[in-house]
């Protein structure tokens, strides 16, 4: 997928997502968006990453072009894998992204993680 693909599947997306609560961020190689802090979905140069849950796996790798999600050999449960063939229509990107929501929306919010603090090698005084 080229770069302006990727793009216009960004704002595809995008548009299919209500703006409460959603963030977008870089995250693994793609652009992720997040709802109450939860990934939702991640689109990058391989198609989408869709987070739907262990209960709805199986009915989404049921779907075409779905395969489970396996960065780096390690299975990511409740996660699948889609191939840009599987989400060229608004209609299949529209079914994906809504299977995704019907899961993390369910979710509690994810708090944003503060960031660590430093720890100096001076003993306190």
């Amino acid at each position: 997928m080229s770069a302006l693909m990727d793009t216009v599947l960004i704002e595809r997306t995008r548009a299919l997502i209500p703006e409460e609560h959603v963030e977008q961020k870089r995250m693994f190689g793609g652009t992720c968006f997040m709802v109450n802090g939860n990934m939702l979905v991640c689109i990058s140069k391989r198609g989408l990453m869709a987070r739907v849950g262990k209960e709805q796996a199986a009915e989404a790798l049921s779907r075409p072009h779905a395969s489970p999600c396996e960065p780096s050999g390690r299975p990511m449960p409740g996660f699948i894998r889609v191939e840009p063939e599987g989400i060229e229509t608004d209609e299949d990107l529209k079914s994906w992204v809504n299977l995704a929501r019907n899961y993390v929306c369910a979710l509690p919010p994810n708090a944003a993680k503060k960031p660590k603090k430093a720890k100096s090698g001076k003993a306190a005084e």
